[in-house]
């Protein structure tokens, strides 16, 4: 099922960096930029975490949280926080159930092998937990502004 903007955003429980969890039922009431990325300190993952954790102040003013998800553990998740400084929740979604459920887990291709992963995709969830906006694919540079704008604009 893919997701369309006016759909429900799928309810979620993952655990997250530094023990605990994070649902969206916990979040309910706020509006949440969810953003779903492949891998952990990798270059264009880092420049994304940090495009959003250099905004969060302003997300923050907008009554706006963010939450990151990747398939890595938690530990990594942790190192991967303290390394760069991020100060919003990173999910961690090793059996790709919440992935899945997002429509974000799919088949990608590199020098013609086939493999299962994460396409780089934000949504913008509404306080009402409805999907507001989804930007799949994503482009790195200039994304996270993109998004503060939207989220400023819900």
């Amino acid at each position: 099922m893919v997701l369309q903007v006016g759909d429900k955003a799928p309810e979620f429980t993952a655990p997250r960096d530094g023990g605990g969890s994070v649902s969206l039922a916990m979040l309910r009431g706020r509006k949440l930029v969810l953003y779903a990325y492949p891998k952990d300190d990798t270059s264009g993952c880092t420049k994304e975490a940090l495009a959003f954790n250099d905004l969060l102040p302003e997300f923050e003013a907008a009554g706006v949280e963010v939450v990151g998800v990747s398939p890595d553990p938690v530990k990594s998740h942790d190192r991967f926080k303290t390394k760069h400084g991020l100060h919003f929740a990173l999910a961690s979604d090793e059996t790709q159930a919440m992935l899945s459920a997002y429509g974000v887990w799919v088949e990608k291709s590199m020098y013609g092998r086939k493999y299962m992963g994460v396409e780089r995709t934000t949504f913008l969830i509404d306080a009402d937990g409805v999907i507001a906006r989804i930007w799949p694919k994503v482009k790195v540079e200039g994304h996270a502004q993109e998004v503060l704008a939207a989220a400023k604009a819900l």
